[in-house]
């Protein structure tokens, strides 16, 4: 799990292995990972776009941006909290996530949000 705290944005992430979407034989491990995203702020923020930095037992590294999150720009007043699952397939059985959420205040101001690492890990490699 990560937990992460920017301005007053709070994300936390649990991610989960899948063995029954996994093929071993053709390479591919499906993991999914839960997000709370509250605002532990005194000011009401929208997410606007995501920034993903997903990287492989391998070392290659995928950068997924774009608008949202599962098709949503969540507002979230002080105290409000939003969640959703997604999904990453891997090549690897073993591999990490990290990267940002871009909020906008109600004042116009934008920052980005840090999604602190965490692992996506297939127990059975680990034995």
């Amino acid at each position: 799990m990560s937990d992460c705290t920017t301005q007053g944005v709070r994300v936390q992430v649990e991610s989960k292995f899948h063995p029954e979407h996994t093929d071993v034989r053709r390479g591919q491990w499906f993991f999914s990972y839960s997000i709370q995203i509250t605002n532990v702020g005194d000011r009401q923020v929208q997410l606007m776009s995501r920034h993903w930095v997903i990287t492989d037992a391998n070392g290659h590294v995928e950068q997924v941006r774009g608008p949202g999150v599962v098709g949503e720009q969540p507002v979230l007043e002080p105290g409000e909290s939003y969640r959703y699952t997604s999904s990453c397939p891997l090549p690897t059985s073993l591999g990490a996530m990290e990267g940002t959420y871009q909020m906008r205040t109600a004042q116009g101001e934008t920052f980005d949000a840090v999604i602190a690492p965490f692992a996506l890990v297939d127990p059975d490699t680990l034995n």
